[in-house]
């Protein structure tokens, strides 16, 4: 099977450095290029990535919220998710699950997404090796350049926005 390289990345940077805020902009990017409505199966991924990204920082209102709607949109994926290489039966009680512990105020937990495609996991994996990362890191939480990586963002667009003096 081959997959969009845009779709690795979000799984790598997923599993591997658990940046998600670059796993929404991978996605994003995608879907925006492939001109897909707002229902596509991109956009419940995306949601996903941000969900946790809120969930590690502590944002559990926007993380519910974000968890939900991915939940209910991936939901009605099953042979979208099993084309993309992804167990849907497992991947519902993986943000079920998630989903719960967020609601219960329970301290940030990385997921990973369960990928049936062996060929897609060993490229993956081989891929966050090379980039010095390591496949299903837990040690995320404390990785400040990546937790708070929107507010890195924001200054790069306010630097490009601000005149020269």
């Amino acid at each position: 099977m081959i997959y969009p390289f845009s779709y690795i990345q979000f799984l790598c940077h997923f599993h591997g450095d658990r940046d998600y805020f670059e796993c929404h902009e991978v996605l994003e990017e995608h879907w925006k290029k492939s001109g897909m409505e707002r229902s596509s199966i991109w956009v419940g991924l995306i949601q996903v990535a941000a969900s946790l990204y809120h969930y590690r920082r502590g944002n559990m209102r926007g993380a519910v919220k974000l968890l939900t709607r991915a939940l209910e949109s991936l939901s009605k994926k099953r042979s979208e998710l099993h084309a993309l290489g992804i167990n849907y039966s497992q991947l519902m009680e993986i943000l079920q699950k998630s989903l719960k512990h967020m609601k219960k105020s329970r301290l940030y937990t990385a997921i990973d997404l369960p990928i049936q495609d062996a060929e897609l996991l060993v490229i993956c994996k081989e891929r966050v090796r090379r980039h010095g990362s390591s496949w299903g890191r837990l040690d995320d939480v404390w990785d400040e350049e990546i937790v708070h990586k929107h507010l890195e963002k924001k200054h790069e667009k306010k630097a490009v926005i601000q005149p020269k003096q």
